[in-house]
């Protein structure tokens, strides 16, 4: 099948271009479509006439949705709506990237797809937005929400930390916010195994298990083999612009129902360290 992949050049992107295999997969990046403009995206479709659309670009910097929320609505909801009906246009289906932030945190179990959005950021706000958006024109859409994706080739908690270890003797990391962390490369495979099954609805999609951002540091740091002490602190003592769900563990059900499982976030991320210990080299 003919796919087209949106943000191919994110830390997502990137890892879907390296996993998709077997089929004609265009990757697209904001040099060649600015998803904010209706004309580009729907020329840009109308060239490549996919049948999945994998639209993996947004403004994710959550502090930084706070402070441009004119930009965050521009790229993750009206981005989002320009893609859904250049999607219409050609009668290809959809695969929205989605996120936990829609969820206020304020559950002590996982979150369901049925669970109600009460996104508490700017960030979750124009997610939230642009779900109930796309499944109103488009209500065949496949919506996959994550959590604390990280990977090879960009930012992320895990690369922080490691940089952070190596020039400290002890660091400080939030215990009080429980999520999974999601590996890009995991999450890729799972999104190609979505678009073969003709996935549609409100799937989360995570690696196993949970953690705190301090538990999490803790094993990055062990898994690495650096000497550093990591402390566990409270979110008062790190106040960002943007608030952090406390809790956003999302129940696997809705993935395992079409028999996708992802592996253990510990596993991921043995495998993450690998990876970035080779690129490296």
């Amino acid at each position: 099948m003919r796919v087209t992949v949106f943000g191919a050049t994110g830390l997502l992107g990137k890892a879907l271009m390296r996993e998709w295999r077997g089929d004609e997969v265009a990757g697209v990046g904001s040099s060649d479509a600015d998803i904010r403009d209706q004309k580009q995206v729907s020329d840009l479709v109308r060239r490549t006439q996919p049948d999945w659309i994998v639209l993996a670009a947004a403004y994710t910097d959550v502090d930084g949705c706070e402070v441009h929320r004119d930009l965050a609505f521009e790229v993750n909801c009206r981005g989002a709506m320009n893609v859904g009906r250049a999607a219409s246009q050609v009668r290809s289906r959809l695969l929205f990237i989605s996120t936990d932030y829609v969820f206020d945190g304020t559950k002590n179990s996982p979150y369901t797809p049925d669970d109600q959005r009460a996104p508490r950021s700017v960030y979750g706000h124009s997610k939230a937005t642009a779900e109930t958006q796309l499944q109103d024109i488009m209500p065949e859409c496949c919506i996959v929400r994550t959590s604390w994706l990280f990977g090879a080739g960009g930012k992320c908690f895990p690369d922080t930390i490691l940089k952070l270890a190596e020039s400290r003797s002890e660091l400080d990391v939030v215990g009080d916010q429980r999520g999974s962390p999601t590996y890009t490369v995991d999450l890729a495979r799972a999104i190609i195994q979505l678009c073969h099954k003709a996935a549609s609805g409100i799937v989360h999609a995570t690696n196993r298990g949970e953690c705190s951002w301090y538990e999490f540091a803790q094993q990055i740091v062990a898994g690495a083999g650096l000497a550093s002490v990591v402390r566990e602190t409270t979110s008062d003592k790190f106040v960002r612009p943007a608030e952090r769900p406390k809790y956003s563990v999302l129940s696997p059900d809705s993935l395992q129902k079409y028999r996708v499982v992802m592996p253990d976030w510990q596993d991921a991320l043995r495998r993450y360290l690998a990876e970035r210990s080779c690129e490296a080299r």
